[in-house]
């Protein structure tokens, strides 16, 4: 079981099956929010789809593919974040997140996200952090630039939101440039 505490009010943990509920429910409650950057929203419409999703990721985090993490605040499921892929070979990580909409506005993510690029440093021995965001995305392109990593360019037409495509700003950290 992977748990990794952030501070008194903020941890990370493996999702369970039991967490399907909670989870499902932070997804509905948030979906109208969460629609206009993730394209999966429309595809997780019961507690029997998030329980695929967490099947899923923890089928991934037992071959060491990636790492989805639920974020707990106060002991409450706030969203989710970790590795959406782990490229062993090339040293990278690829860093993705979301966060209810309630839980916004706090700094909770940019806790997470530090925290996380600490781990992929320090306890997996990674070279490069990656995260990718879509432009008009200002809140969630906010947190890398807040934490220094560097932006590395555009990728146009990266991904297909429902009806209509967006670009995505490439944001690197290496492992000598963050902070010790």
């Amino acid at each position: 079981m992977f748990i990794h505490i952030i501070d008194q009010n903020l941890s990370l943990k493996l999702p369970e099956l039991k967490d399907a509920e909670d989870l499902f429910a932070l997804t509905d409650s948030s979906r109208e929010h969460l629609r206009e950057w993730l394209p999966w929203l429309d595809g997780t419409n019961s507690v029997e789809d998030t329980k695929g999703f967490i099947q899923y990721a923890l089928t991934n985090f037992a071959s060491q593919k990636s790492l989805t993490t639920l974020i707990l605040y106060k002991g409450e499921v706030a969203g989710t974040a970790g590795f959406n892929q782990i490229d062993w070979s090339n040293g990278i990580v690829y860093i993705g997140y979301w966060l209810g909409q309630g839980f916004q506005g706090s700094g909770i993510m940019t806790r997470v996200v530090e925290a996380l690029t600490e781990y992929a440093f320090n306890e997996l021995k990674m070279n490069k952090v990656e995260i990718r965001a879509a432009v008009e995305n200002k809140r969630s392109r906010g947190i890398p630039e807040r934490l220094g990593f560097m932006n590395e360019g555009s990728i146009r037409c990266a991904e297909k939101l429902y009806d209509h495509y967006v670009d995505h700003e490439v944001y690197g950290m290496l492992s000598h440039e963050w902070k010790k």
